[in-house]
């Protein structure tokens, strides 16, 4: 079986097409089979968010859900060719294995090679990554999702909900463990295989952390202008964006 401590050609191939599965820049190829190049409007950038604020919600949900998918795919299908998948008692260094895949497919989303590295900020297929390493991380993503909800709720910025939903993930795998690791205090001698043993969760742990990094990093102008007081805010009536108009050639009609 191969791990990350002893690569195969197979397995060094399935980084290369998580990574290239993770690249495809679906937002960008909505928005131009619409006339638009999203990366010259709104807040320039091909992720849901932006394409659902210049085309409409509903390419909101359509490029969430095909951003999502790609991070789910390869790292379900890792799990499943790495026997990963399902299984909690995984030793570490075959977690990683699987780990990596997960890392790789969100790179190529945030830094894809068909748009010179630039590219989405992670949120959409970062969730995707974190379904798909089932079943360790579902508590996790289902609490990080209801932080989102929360956060937005209250104060309807997509990009403090992401940042502050992103940042939840270790916290909510630590809790997990922890939760859990209680139970094997209480019940002695079932705990030493379950499903958040500290000897198994370690990886999980380093594993949310750099995906939250890497996801916060990537909202560092939104940062900007959230100290500001210049983000953009959803609401109910449209509000004038706080960035520059589009050029001309940002809109072109289909011919």
């Amino acid at each position: 079986m191969p791990t990350i401590l002893n690569p195969t050609p197979a397995y060094l191939l399935a980084l290369m097409v998580a990574y290239l599965c993770g690249s495809v820049p679906f937002g960008y190829l909505v928005g131009a089979a619409h006339g638009v190049d999203v990366r010259t409007v709104g807040s320039r950038n091909i992720g849901a968010t932006n394409v659902g604020r210049v085309l409409g919600r509903r390419f909101f949900y359509l490029v969430f859900a095909l951003d999502a998918a790609k991070g789910f795919i390869p790292v379900a299908v890792a799990g499943w060719w790495l026997n990963t998948l399902g299984d909690g008692d995984t030793p570490p260094w075959r977690s990683w294995s699987h780990l990596a895949v997960g890392v790789a497919a969100l790179l190529g989303h945030l830094y894809p090679v068909w748009l010179s590295f630039r590219g989405g900020k992670g949120v959409a297929t970062g969730f995707g990554v974190l379904v798909g390493v089932f079943p360790t991380l579902t508590l996790p993503v289902v609490g990080a999702t209801l932080v989102w909800v929360a956060v937005y709720r209250v104060w309807r910025f997509v990009s403090l909900a992401s940042i502050v939903a992103a940042l939840s993930v270790p916290l909510l795998t630590l809790l997990s463990g922890a939760m859990m690791r209680g139970a094997d205090l209480i019940r002695p001698g079932w705990g030493r295989g379950t499903l958040f043993h500290w000897y198994y969760i370690w990886p999980y742990l380093i594993f949310t952390g750099i995906m939250a990094g890497l996801v916060v990093f990537r909202h560092r102008a939104n940062i900007r202008r959230l100290v500001a007081g210049t983000e953009l805010r959803s609401t109910a009536e449209p509000s004038p964006p706080p960035y520059p108009p589009p050029p001309p050639h940002a809109l072109r009609h289909r011919r």
